[in-house]
Formats: structure tokens, sequence, C-alpha cells
């Protein structure tokens, strides 16, 4: 049987032992030398004007990563979505919309309409043309390309690769043997390299990382950033206080790339878990499942129960086991690098009032 999500990041990081794990990996070292050289190749290519790159009129930022998983991508997109806004800039938000149906916006789609109502959201796996289409139809005087480290058929001004704090070199191997999408040293085509959750490992551990990130990527500029949780929405899209957690029971459950960030946010929160059901990153809940979550809340003697906000607009319901269903939002925050970013991004529009621009580092 093919291990699934939990056990092939198990497998990959060596945290599996015995023969059935050793067996795996012997598999996907093997499947990782093709892979390798397909992506080598492909990147040559771009690399060497073999393929083309359409450069589109406006300003183009790329939020990226080089490894499976969730590195806090969606979380950037919106800070530097709200970052341009308030520059009064016309930005639009471009993606490739994984699992998404025909016509409809994917998970992480639908959680940045929600949070950002004023940026429309484009999802195409053709993005040159739905870059065309920003700025053709919605006049777009800047593209957020989401997830777009690898699309290396869209020209960018600025790309920003987010690495994961506790897994930033995707266990030191190209998938499947490990998490790497593409060889490390891709890095060198990146202009901002961002560690994110950088508050879960130590201060020695973040210097390493940015130590290699150096060597891979000298002339890049570096930050580190974590998630704060903010407060509490329901499917309505009403707010309140997350503060108001601290103490207490709670049940909760995740579709996301790294369920233990969210046990970690629940655990900065004060809340005591009683249970935390991880399902597989861009899962689709369907009814069987709720009736399957809904039973197992009422199990527990839990006052609420909580998931993430690209969970909460997938199911769309108010309770799970007679309690309250409410999602955690976190914002961006950040530890280094942030007045150095928004100096980057200051770059790309120059035309914005000098009266609307954010001061470096100030509130967003």
């Amino acid at each position: 049987m093919l291990p699934d999500a939990h056990e092939f990041r198990q497998i990959v990081s060596g945290q599996a032992k015995g023969l059935r794990a050793a067996a795996w990996r012997a598999v996907f070292r093997m499947a990782e030398v093709p892979y390798t050289l397909v992506v080598r190749w492909r990147n040559r290519r771009y690399d060497r004007a073999e393929a083309e790159i359409r450069r589109v009129p406006i300003p183009v930022v790329s939020v990226g990563n080089i490894t499976l998983g969730g590195t806090g991508k969606t979380p950037m997109v919106e800070w530097i979505a709200r970052y341009y806004r308030r520059c009064g800039v016309r930005v639009v938000i471009v993606s490739r919309g994984y699992g998404a149906e025909q016509g409809a916006l994917n998970d992480e789609g639908r959680q940045l309409e929600q949070r950002l109502p004023d940026v429309p959201h484009l999802q195409s796996p053709d993005r040159v043309a739905a870059a065309e289409l920003a700025i053709e139809e919605l006049a777009a005087e800047l593209v957020l390309l989401d997830d777009g480290f690898q699309h290396r058929r869209l020209a960018r001004d600025l790309d920003i690769v987010m690495l994961d704090a506790e897994a930033p070199f995707g266990y030191g191997h190209v998938f499947p043997r490990g998490m790497l999408r593409e060889p490390a040293d891709g890095l060198r085509r990146a202009h901002v390299v961002v560690l994110s959750r950088a508050d879960r490992v130590q201060p020695a551990q973040r210097e390493w990382v940015r130590d290699q990130v150096w060597r891979l990527a000298p002339r890049a500029l570096w930050a580190e950033t974590f998630h704060a949780p903010r407060a509490m929405v329901d499917c309505h899209g009403r707010c309140e206080p997350a503060e108001g957690l601290a103490g207490r029971p709670v049940a909760a459950f995740c579709g996301i790339g790294d369920p233990g960030a969210f046990r970690h946010t629940l655990e900065t929160l004060g809340c005591q878990v009683l249970a935390l059901w991880p399902f597989a990153d861009h899962y689709a809940y369907t009814r069987a499942d709720v009736e399957r979550l809904d039973s197992w809340a009422a199990t527990l003697d839990a006052e609420a129960v909580l998931c993430t906000h690209k969970d909460l607009v997938k199911l769309g319901i108010e309770t799970l086991g007679g309690r309250p269903l409410r999602a955690i939002v976190v914002e961006l925050e950040f530890l280094a690098g942030r007045a150095e970013l928004e100096q980057r991004l200051r770059e790309l529009c120059p035309h914005a009032p000098a009266s609307t621009l954010p001061a470096p580092g100030g509130t967003l």
C-alpha cells in the first residue's frame, strides 16, 4: 500500500524506521534521479532562453517555494496585497488554482477572497493569459503571482521564496525521495528568501539556514517571519478575538501541508487541545466527512471546534457536534527583514502618491 501524506513525510525525513520505510526510501531514491534530470533540463531551457518567457507591461511579484507542502505562502500573499492596496496600487492575484472545480476558486482562493474583498483573484493553469486578462479587464497595475517560483513562463520583477523553518531544504532530496520541488540551487533565481514560522526554531538554527541560503543565493534579501493568531472567524465572516481561547478545551482538525503548524498555533493561544484530526493538504470534505467530524466532536468535552481558515471556507457550517465551529485567522509578523522587503516592494510602484506609501516597518 502506498504511504499516505503523513507517512510519506515520516519516511523521507528519516523519522520512520524499519524495513518498510527503508524499502520506500530506496524506491523513492531511484525515482528521484529521473525527476531531478527533467527539472534541471526544464530550468536550463529557460535559463538559455530556449523556452519562451513572456513579460507583461506591469510589475509582477511572485511568492513561491522550493518544497512541497505548506510554507506560509498564503499569509505572505495577503500581506503583500494589503501593502500595495495601502499604496493605492490596483493589484490582482493570479494563481494556478490547484484543486479548484471548473469556474470556481480553490480553498486558498476563497480564503483570500474573504480576507481581501477588494483584491481580484484569477485562477488558471495559463497564468500568462490570466495576467494579460488582469491588465485588459481589471486594469491591474501589478500582478501578484501566488505559488509562482517554478512557473518560469511568466517573467517576474521580484521573486520571493518561502522556506519552512523546520524543513527548509526538503530533507536534502528532490521529490519523491525528499520534499524539494527542484534542486536547492534553484534558489539562485530568488530575489528575496523568507524563513517562515521562524519562531518554531532556535536562533542558531535560523542562522544556519541563512548561511546555507547565502551560499546558494548570495544576492538575495533575507527575512524571517512567523504566523501570529489574531482572531476567530465563523462561516459568515464574523470575527472575535482569539485571546479568549486561552485555557479552554477545544477539538481541532485541519487539511493543510503541516498539521503540526496548526497545533503550534493553538498552543500559542494557550488552548487545551483535546484532539487534533489531520486531513491531507487541500482535502475536499464530503458530506460523509462532515458527519464523521460531527460525531467525533460530540464525543469530546470541548467548548469549541477549531480549524484553519482554509478548511472553514470549504465547509461553510456553523457548528460541529453541537459546538461552535471557528477558524483561526493568522497574520504575518516579521522577526527580521521587513523594512528591506518593503523597500523592494516600493521600488516597483514609484507612481504611487508618496502620501499613500506606508512608512518602513509601519502598521499595515
